[in-house]
């Protein structure tokens, strides 16, 4: 008797495998949309007067909807995911609450000692992306996924490499640089959820 083996579903991923495609686009977004308003709003000379609170508005609802979305990704990915694998996912998960509470330490140390709070301005941006790049290399690694350990690496060396060009400067590779690597994995992680399937 021979068996057949059915296809899995069209909206089906391998279990513990993280479909990345909303939280890349959100992500994406908001670098193109936080950043760059503050590339062109920035600087001794601006091309466009915005409101102050506008580029971190735009950020930062951007990178809500992304970790939103990457949230329920992960969540999804852990059914039916082994407890090794579930342990993994939630390491991971909580790995960004130290990341990011150890850079807040830093940067408000830093800034204090040094007696120059205007640098915020210029290593919160820089910082986050490192902070990101790092852990989306260890997410990479941990899940063998080369698209998100390869997305990690460009934003961790543009993120810190952009701080050579002071504001608003960094701004612009950041929006430039920072949001077409989103755009790039976006449509990557389209292949890769299909040959995963």
């Amino acid at each position: 008797m021979t068996t057949i083996e059915l296809p899995a579903p069209i909206n089906a991923t391998r279990s513990g495998e993280v479909d990345n495609r909303a939280t890349y686009v959100s992500f994406g977004l908001a670098y193109v949309l936080g950043h760059g308003a503050n590339a062109i709003a920035g600087g001794a000379d601006p091309l466009v007067a915005l409101p102050g609170w506008l580029p971190m508005a735009l950020l930062g609802t951007g990178l809500a909807v992304g970790t939103v979305f990457a949230t329920l990704a992960a969540t999804r990915a852990q059914r039916g995911a082994g407890q090794a694998d579930v342990l993994s996912g939630k390491l991971l998960g909580l790995s960004w609450i130290s990341a990011f509470a150890g850079l807040y330490l830093a940067i408000t140390g830093l800034t204090g000692a040094l007696g120059v709070p205007e640098l915020q301005t210029m290593l919160w941006p820089a910082g986050s992306g490192f902070v990101v790049g790092l852990l989306y290399l260890a997410e990479g690694a941990a899940r063998r996924n080369v698209l998100h350990y390869v997305l990690g690496t460009w934003l961790a060396l543009v993120s810190t490499a952009a701080l050579l060009l002071g504001t608003p400067g960094l701004f612009w590779v950041l929006a430039v640089a920072g949001g077409g690597g989103y755009a790039v994995a976006s449509v990557l992680e389209l292949r890769r959820i299909a040959a995963a399937r």
